[in-house]
């Protein structure tokens, strides 16, 4: 009998880390591991997915439109988001109690506030994809510092409420596990993001390109690489940085130009089979001030990319053994991302060195090994609910 599983989530339009990494997960199940899958979105109605989706997939937008909520004043917004809990919901309910999945999976955003008083018959799971410093923050609301301050810590203690009454409670590395004190060992499980490709074509390390990958916000720090960039350039002039990522780059625009630097820093969109681009590249620079996993090192290695990665939380540590296959740098220290860039530049048998042992590394986050973890709980958490009903 096939299992059947629905995930939650808010949209599936954006090149996002979250969406390209369901959208993997849902493709994998549907198609290798014979699942009946379901994802659950609430905004981007008529919007067609940015990743491609097997059509055994069933997509249902529950057309809330929390985009709606963009832009208003912090008062506008908390009524209007009231509202739009509650009709949340009332149409998450009604479309679980009729697709009747075996698991639902949170992906930690708005359901979480409700989706264990629904009662389905399913087991809640939730999957975070970001680390828990950094996990709902107010960092934009317009409100005193003070009060910020207060609201996260009513949110985080909320939301640990929350957590504990789910099945399983899945975090994406080791060192973000050892952060949720409050959570019973048995309810958390580490697995890590999968690796979505595995290309037979790789980088061969000569070409004078360096390039970063992530949505152009605060926290993917290309503001620091750019300053970063501005250091490296000046000692190598022949060797250029390219950046893809979603989103607005106009103010990172602004900076490569106020810092002369239009001939070898270039901004891009999304690129859709960004493998090409990494195997084009010698030096993956990964720049975040923050992260949950940095699914993008373990892509880069993959094509045979060094990293020289900043040792923000969570991710790079658990993804990058320093000196052998990367390198990192104190997390948002601008000068040593700028030297350790140029270290790998000046040393080119190195820098193909640590490559090769880079695409060797990762195969331990291939997608046999990781979904086989996915698969093995899912069962388990059905196996234990039919011990013990």
């Amino acid at each position: 009998m096939k299992i059947k599983i629905a995930y939650c989530m808010p949209s599936l339009y954006w090149a996002g880390g979250m969406e390209r990494v369901i959208s993997f997960k849902a493709n994998y199940l549907a198609e290798q591991l014979g699942y009946e899958v379901y994802i659950i979105i609430t905004d981007g109605k008529g919007q067609k997915p940015f990743y491609e989706l097997s059509p055994k997939i069933s997509i249902i937008n529950l057309n809330i439109d929390y985009d709606q909520l963009h832009g208003k004043p912090f008062h506008e917004k908390l009524t209007l988001y009231i509202y739009k809990q509650r009709l949340f919901k009332k149409r998450l309910s009604g479309c679980l109690k009729k697709i009747k999945p075996d698991i639902t999976i949170s992906t930690l955003r708005r359901e979480i506030n409700f989706i264990n008083s629904i009662k389905d018959g399913s087991i809640k799971v939730g999957e975070i994809h970001v680390n828990r410093n950094n996990y709902r923050g107010f960092q934009h609301e317009r409100i005193p510092g003070y009060a910020k301050r207060i609201l996260q810590k009513l949110w985080m203690n909320q939301f640990i409420s929350k957590i504990k009454q789910l099945g399983c409670f899945v975090v994406l590395t080791y060192e973000d596990k050892a952060k949720w004190k409050e959570i019973e060992e048995s309810k958390m499980e580490v697995i890590h993001n999968p690796l979505p490709f595995y290309p037979s074509e790789v980088s061969t390390g000569n070409n004078k390109k360096v390039i970063a990958v992530g949505r152009y916000t605060y926290q993917k720090g290309f503001d620091l690489l750019i300053q970063a960039w501005d250091i490296v350039q000046k000692e190598h002039e022949d060797w250029k940085l390219d950046i893809y990522g979603e989103g607005d780059r106009s103010s990172l625009q602004r900076q490569v130009e106020s810092l002369n630097l239009q001939g070898s820093c270039f901004l891009h969109p999304p690129c859709a089979r960004i493998d090409q681009k990494y195997t084009e590249s010698s030096i993956f620079a990964f720049s975040s001030r923050y992260e949950g996993f940095g699914m993008v090192l373990v892509e880069a290695m993959a094509c045979g990319v060094p990293p020289v990665s900043f040792a923000c939380p969570t991710g790079p540590r658990d993804i990058i053994t320093d000196g052998i296959d990367g390198l990192l740098v104190e997390n948002g220290n601008i000068q040593m991302l700028a030297d350790k860039i140029t270290y790998l530049i000046e040393n080119e048998e190195l820098r193909k060195q640590m490559g090769g042992n880079a695409r060797v590394n990762v195969r331990r986050f291939s997608k046999e090994v990781i979904m086989t973890k996915w698969d093995d709980l899912f069962n388990k958490l059905l196996n234990d609910r039919e011990m013990n009903p």
